[in-house]
């Protein structure tokens, strides 16, 4: 009876899982493309531009520099909408006026935050009301005067006549050839960000997301801004998708000691790589005490702690520099935490700014839901001697598995 029992409850507990994973399933929508991810440089004065990354479509990502380049590639087309993201958290629309040949191509265009947004509608609307106000009626003794809708001295017999005539000529026109004209409520809202027009002209061709008609017109009017960016330069990943999902935040809250605790114990492994580095290059002939190989102290620690998944698992991105006579490293970890709390090393890159030519730096820029199914990968700029690159990774249980990479100065 026992053993039945336990049975039963098995069975009532993985049709509820089941059914539980049907539902999360059913609810997300996986985007099939295109779907074009760039990277944002806005400067001090919100003056920015895009790099084109990657244009995935049907699961395949390709090289968004030359994707259907004729010439100018799909992901810089004007008129294009991207929308910029922080770990995983709109942050506003890079919308593309002007592409500039530069190590490839670049998107020339505004870049408005949610904040810029929200008071442009807000003075829209002021400016809508105040002319939507009437103005008061005028006293008919001192007013000014008025236009009548009647000719003065037309009989309304010879008004009649006129009127039917037209209606005359209205009725022998109903035959003819007339222009379709669009209504006032068939436009698109500023949501569709929908291209039809561009998609009615390319039948066939994916289309990725796009502002209005009107807007694109205005946009057109703006010349290109090809004074190099100054200042500090912020940078904001940012997806065109006409169709994906919608974004979710990939932050993982952590207490200031669980904070303290994750930095040590990623120091530790990247201290770790960079002694093996050093050990590499020297051959094993600088050695301490103890036959260890000395190595210097780290620099200029940066860690990231997201949840990608959204499974509430952590994973933690770190970098540091570390000097030495003649050489400057730097490394990269990424970890991640199991449900016991442990980390474990699931991805270390170390150089030296001696051998960049052969093994780029790599710089972590931000989680970014490139492939469009809800998770995050971890994208990171490549930088190597010729230029730079960039890579995108999906965490796989205690592994980074490549989805794309370019040639630092490809």
């Amino acid at each position: 009876m026992r053993y039945r029992r336990t049975h039963v409850i098995a069975i009532l507990c993985a049709c509820l899982l089941s059914t539980a994973s049907a539902q999360v399933a059913k609810r997300r929508t996986v985007s099939k493309g295109p779907r074009a991810l760039g990277l944002i440089e806005v400067d001090s004065k919100g003056r920015g531009h895009l790099m084109p990354i990657t244009i995935m479509l049907d699961g395949r990502f390709y090289d968004a520099s030359a994707y259907k380049a004729d010439p100018i590639p799909m992901a810089v087309q004007p008129g294009t909408v991207y929308e910029g993201m922080k770990a995983g958290v709109s942050q506003g629309l890079f919308t593309v006026n002007n592409t500039l040949p530069h190590n490839g191509w670049l998107g020339l265009g505004n870049w408005k935050s949610h904040e810029q947004i929200e008071a442009e509608k807000d003075q829209a609307k002021a400016r809508a009301d105040k002319l939507a106000q009437k103005a008061p009626e005028d006293d008919k003794a001192g007013g000014p005067p008025r236009l009548s809708r009647t000719p003065e001295g037309a009989h309304p017999k010879a008004m009649d006549a006129k009127t039917s005539d037209q209606s005359k000529t209205a009725d022998d026109d109903e035959g003819r050839p007339k222009l379709k004209k669009k209504s006032v409520d068939s436009q698109p809202s500023v949501a569709d960000s929908g291209a039809a027009s561009l998609a009615a002209a390319e039948a066939g061709r994916p289309v990725l997301r796009r502002q209005l008609q009107a807007e694109e017109q205005e946009q057109a009017k703006i010349g290109p801004d090809t004074e190099p960016l100054k200042g500090t330069l912020q940078l904001i990943p940012a997806i065109s998708d006409d169709e994906g999902p919608q974004p979710r935040p990939y932050t993982f809250e952590t207490k200031p000691e669980e904070n303290e605790a994750f930095m040590k114990k990623m120091s530790a492994m990247a201290a770790e790589e960079v002694k093996h580095r050093i050990e590499t290059l020297s051959g094993n002939n600088t050695k301490t005490k103890t036959g260890r190989p000395s190595a210097p102290e780290l620099h200029d620690p940066q860690l990231k702690v997201l949840d990608i998944s959204g499974t509430n698992e952590a994973v933690l991105i770190y970098s540091a520099i570390a000097n030495s006579p003649g050489r400057q490293f730097s490394t990269t970890v990424v970890a991640r935490q199991d449900i016991y709390g442990d980390l474990h090393k699931i991805f270390a890159h170390t150089t030296d700014n001696n051998h960049l030519d052969v093994q780029p730096r790599y710089e972590f820029i931000d989680a970014v839901d490139a492939d469009g199914d809800g998770r995050g990968e971890l994208l990171f700029r490549q930088v190597g001697e010729s230029g730079s690159g960039f890579a995108i990774y999906r965490v796989i249980g205690d592994r980074l598995w490549p989805l794309f990479e370019s040639k630092p100065g490809s």
